[in-house]
Parts: C-alpha cells; structure tokens; sequence
C-alpha cells in the first residue's frame, strides 16, 4: 500500500507553512505554539511528522508540474515532443529559456527554485532539531536523521542539476543568511557527500525495518547509490562561473579520491543482491510493477518519489511520460500522456533483439481504444503506460511514483567506475549483468559474450558501451542529461543525434537499410486490471518496416501507414521530420547553456542572486 505523506496541522503549525511565498516568511517559521524543540524531538511521532513533512514540497505542483517534466530534457536520446513550437514550455527544454520564461517564472513562489529551498528549509530545521534535542542514540531517531540528511542532499542535487551554482543554506535561514549569493557547486558536493557517508551508517536496508519496508522511504541500499551518484558528479565535468566546462581544481573532488568511495558504495549493494535489493528477472516487470503500485522493497526500484493516489492523485508521470491516449476510454478517464518521448531515431539504435527497446520506445498512440501509427517524427516512452495501471486514471494527476533510482543504476555505476579504477576486464562482468536480461539466453553469445569481448578492447572502447548501455537501459528515466554533463559530452551528444535524424530522414547512414515505409495490421490487444484479462479484437497494430530485413514493399496482409489526413504516404520523408523540428533538439549552445536561468521572480526576491554573464535578460 503507498504511502500518504499527510502532515498534521500540527507539525506544519511547527515547520512552517508547505510553500514559503517570500524570503521573509522564510523567516517565519516559528509557530505560536508554546511547545519547545525539546518536546517535539522527545516524541518519535511527531519527530517522524517532521521528516514526513519534508517529503511534501515533491507534491506541491511547482515540482511535480514544473520540475520534473522538465529537467533532463532535451538530451540525444530524450526530447519533449513539442520542442519545436517555440513557446515558453519549448524554452525550458531547448537550452533557450530567458529569465523572464512564462512557465517558470511564477510569482508567489509557484515555481520549482521555492519549492525546492523550501523542502531544504524543513530539512534544516528537522536536522537542527535531532542533533540538539533528539536522543540520537535510538535507531528510529537514527533512521528519521539519515532521511533528512538524503533528502536535503537529494533536494540540493536537484537545485544543481538545473542551475548549477545556487545558494548554499546547511542551516535554518536567519537574518544573516536569508539573502545569500551563489555558492560554487564543487563546495555543496562536498557537504552532500560528508552527509550521505553519515547517512548511509544510519538507516536500515530494504525491509531491514518496517519503516524501510516500502521502496517510498530512505534505504542503506538508496543512500550509497545516491552517494556513488554525487561522487561521480562531483568527480566530472559542469559548466563554471567563467564559463567553460570544466572540472573541480578540489584535491578532495578527484577521481582518484571519489571512485573509490563510489565503488566502495556500489560494492555494499551488490553484496545485497538476493536479500535486500534484486535485480528483476523481466524488464516490462520493473514498469508495470511502478503503474501497479508495488512499493514493496527489495527488488529493483531503490526509491521512489511517492505520490499519494488517494483521496487525491497526485505526480504526473504518466501524464508527461506515459504512452499517450488522444481520448479517454476503459483503460483511462485521462486523455494524456506523451509530453515527452524518444528521438526519432533511437529505436533503431537498439539491437533487434534487445527485450528493452519495445518497452522504450513505441511508434504508436491510443485513439479511440484503437492503437494508429504515428508519424516518424513523434515517438512515445512505453515505461509507464495507463493500460498497466490498476486503477482507472482522471484528470491530470495519476498518482504514479517517480523511480530516483533502480538497482541497475548500481550495476552500471560500478562498470564505469572499475574501468577507470582498474581497466575493462574488471568491468566486463556488470556489462554483461545489464545486457544478460535484455536478451534471450538464445542470443547472448553475440549480444552478451562477442558485444562485451569487443568492448574490453580497452578503456576507451569500454566507457563508450557504458555510454551505449545507459542509454539503452535508462533511456525516458531523465538521468541522461546529467550523464552527458559531467562526462563533458552534451553538445557532442546533442550534435551526434541531430546528425543521425538527418541520415534517418534521407534513409542513409546506419540507417540505409530502412525503406522508408510502414505498414501495419491489426491484432487483439490483451490488458489486465486487478487481475482480470480484458481483450480488444484487433484494436492493436503489429508492424512491418521497423526490423532488419522488413524491405518488401506492400507485404501481403498489411496496410500502408496513413497521416494525420488519412492519406496513404512515406513513413520516413522530409516533410515528416522537417528541419525544423530536427534543430529545435537545442537552439543555443548546450555547453553554455546547460543549467535553466534563475528566473526573474527570484532575482527579484533575493538581490544578491544574478545569472551567469552571458545569459540574456
């Protein structure tokens, strides 16, 4: 059963109000009420109230409708279908965005920047509170610090991600503080890790407790996963103040201080693997057990964002990543889904036999309870899809976990780590780990055993099928574009991908052996809800064109794909992916641009915060 992370009026009357409209209520975040800290963290349940309340800024719609559909995108592998329209939702994403963007800069602190620092506010003064009044020897109390510490780590490398150098606030906010410039991003790394190697010490494993027992709280097996992540980040390359990207000059930041740390990391959860975390035996199964509500820990989601779907849903994931409906029907009262998908040519980056791709990546949309081709320039993730949900979605809000992170995360980490640690051989091994369960035991000597052997050629070869390989596995999961970051290869990536939708468009390249036609026939479509098997006469379609070796013309039982217009036409074709649509991937340099502005409404707020030099008013 998910968690619902309500809060008392109570503890809210004690941690300040869920948003903070200015910098001064920040301020104001002592209540009325005559009780002391002492008596708050003396009580286990209203110490778990304040935690709990920390939790609360991910529901808020400035974070679950302005952050998370947004950041990662776009990326080579990755974009928002609608990059090309050129509106303030298009600016987000293409490296474009002005301080003045009418998606994000919202005033009274409806907008992701203030939602975020206000999580990072109650988990200041949550952990200000354990360590001056809470018995910190008790292992509840223990756990309930850890979390805080991870989720203000997790809620920093958020604000990073998008901004890069932000404000720095380790304490509850005063009159000294409440105004405070940028901080350079290499310091807060190093605060981030100091606070997750505390943490990992302090919570349990997955279902090592009944508070761990649900994938919606912080693990042992989570927090050294995020550990390893921030040290890889903090170890890589970003955009500085002065413009270049670069990496920290920090002795303490270096590879050779922070692999081993993350690698030791890694290796404590894969000791784990078979008693408190798994790496799930079927790839559809990770997904369909997230759109089914399966929080239980142990498996493979190591955490999630949890979104409440009673008495109101909230999280829009499948809204903005899921397999889109154009109308409502049985399988759900939302017409939505498909925001965001897959570039138009990843598809067919994927070997044909790999068990991931037509998860990943659908060529199709719902309309009218009929599956209909799209057109080769719109693709849609197939990872979270309303037809695998036990409970018919309504409105906007679908009430569907955001997965931080999965055990195969861990894996690949560790990959990267011991190639660079110790070369490819002692990498070899996770590599194979991943690629084992994406295809049949039938096809793991090319796929699995020749694939690997010819990466292990060197260490170069070898980080280049990792970047290969967390494509392929986390592709729609948005952990793509931090990747690309602190390995130094955004543009180079971006290029790439626009380079590849031209050679797809004009059939040549890697993708010379396409015809450029579709075709398609219909079959039943068999979908379960609450353990009951629904069946749709041939309401799905099974396609003709998209493998190898597909190249007859008009194949005998299928039909050609249809536009929009419902004329008979070329899948593939210039008026399908126009130029356009292609460039819009970026449309300033990503390399500069690789962090959002700080929008308007918080340079006004706060007069010591000011952009980057080169970006525009």
């Amino acid at each position: 059963m998910k968690n619902k992370f309500y809060t008392s009026l109570t503890i809210l009357s004690i941690f300040g109000c869920t948003v903070f409209t200015s910098c001064e209520d920040l301020l104001d975040t002592k209540s009325p009420s005559s009780i002391e800290d002492t008596d708050i963290f003396s009580n286990k349940s209203l110490v778990e109230g304040a935690i709990n309340n920390i939790y609360t800024y991910y529901g808020e719609q400035n974070y679950r409708a302005r952050y998370l559909p947004y950041y990662g995108l776009n990326t080579d592998i990755e974009w928002y279908n609608s990059s090309d329209k050129g509106d303030a939702k298009a600016g987000v994403v293409t490296f474009s965005a002005l301080p003045g963007n009418t998606e994000m800069n919202i005033a009274d602190s409806k907008e992701p920047w203030s939602n975020i620092y206000s999580g990072i506010e109650k988990a200041n003064l949550a952990i200000k509170g354990l360590e001056t009044s809470a018995d910190m020897e008790d292992s509840f109390i223990q756990q309930l610090y850890g979390e805080a510490l991870t989720l203000r780590a997790m809620a920093y490398v958020d604000l990073i991600n998008a901004w890069g150098d932000v404000p720095a606030r380790f304490e509850p906010v005063s009159t000294a503080t409440v105004y405070t410039p940028r901080t350079d991003k290499y310091i807060i790394y190093k605060q981030l890790i100091k606070d997750l190697q505390t943490a990992e010490k302090l919570v349990a494993w997955p279902n090592e407790t009944a508070t761990t027992s649900t994938v919606e709280r912080i693990n042992k097996a989570f927090v050294k996963g995020m550990l390893a992540r921030v040290c890889l980040q903090a170890a890589g390359y970003s955009l500085t103040a002065d413009g270049t990207c670069a990496k920290s000059t920090d002795p303490e930041l270096d590879k050779s201080v922070l692999y081993p740390i993350a690698l030791q990391a890694c290796k404590d959860v894969m000791d784990q693997e078979g008693k408190s975390v798994a790496l799930k035996e079927n790839f559809q199964d990770i997904f369909e057990d997230i759109c089914r509500d399966v929080v239980k820990a142990g498996s493979e989601s190591l955490w999630e964002i949890p979104y409440a779907n009673e008495p109101t849903a909230r999280g829009r994931m499948v809204y903005t990543f899921g397999l889109k409906h154009k109308n409502t029907d049985d399988m759900t009262g939302a017409a939505q889904g498909g925001q965001a998908g897959p570039t138009p040519f990843f598809y067919f980056d994927y070997s044909e036999n790999d068990k991931r791709r037509d998860i990943t990546c659908v060529p199709y949309v719902w309309d009218k309870e009929k599956q209909v081709a799209n057109s080769i320039n719109t693709w849609y993730f197939g990872k979270l899809r309303y037809e695998w949900m036990d409970r018919r979605a309504s409105g906007n809000d679908d009430g569907i976990n955001k997965v931080y992170m999965r055990y195969a995360d861990i894996i690949l980490m560790r990959a990267e780590i011991e190639n660079e640690l110790n070369g490819p051989e002692a990498a070899a091994p996770y590599l194979k780990k991943i690629r084992q369960r994406a295809f049949s035991e039938a096809n793991w000597p090319k796929e699995v055993e020749q694939y690997v052997a010819a990466a292990s050629v060197s260490k170069e070869t070898m980080f280049n099928a990792i970047i290969d390989e967390r494509a392929f596995e986390f592709c729609g999961e948005m952990i793509r574009r931090a990747d690309l970051i602190r390995w130094n290869m955004l543009k180079k990536k971006l290029d790439e991908a626009k380079t590849k939708m031209y050679d797809l468009r004009s059939l040549s390249g890697e993708y010379d052996w396409l015809t450029g036609h579709l075709y398609t026939k219909p079959i039943d479509f068999k979908w379960k809800r609450n353990g009951v098997e629904y069946t749709l006469s041939k309401k799905a379609l099974q396609f003709y064109g998209l493998q190898p070796g597909e190249n007859k013309l008009d194949p005998s039982g299928y039909v050609e794909y249809t536009d929009s217009e419902g004329k008979t036409t070329t899948w593939i074709k210039e008026d399908n992916l126009k130029d356009d649509k292609i460039e819009s991937l970026y449309l300033q340099d990503p390399d500069k641009y690789m962090y959002w502005p700080i929008f308007q409404y918080n340079l006004d707020a706060n007069p010591a915060l000011e952009n980057y030099s080169w970006y525009g008013k």
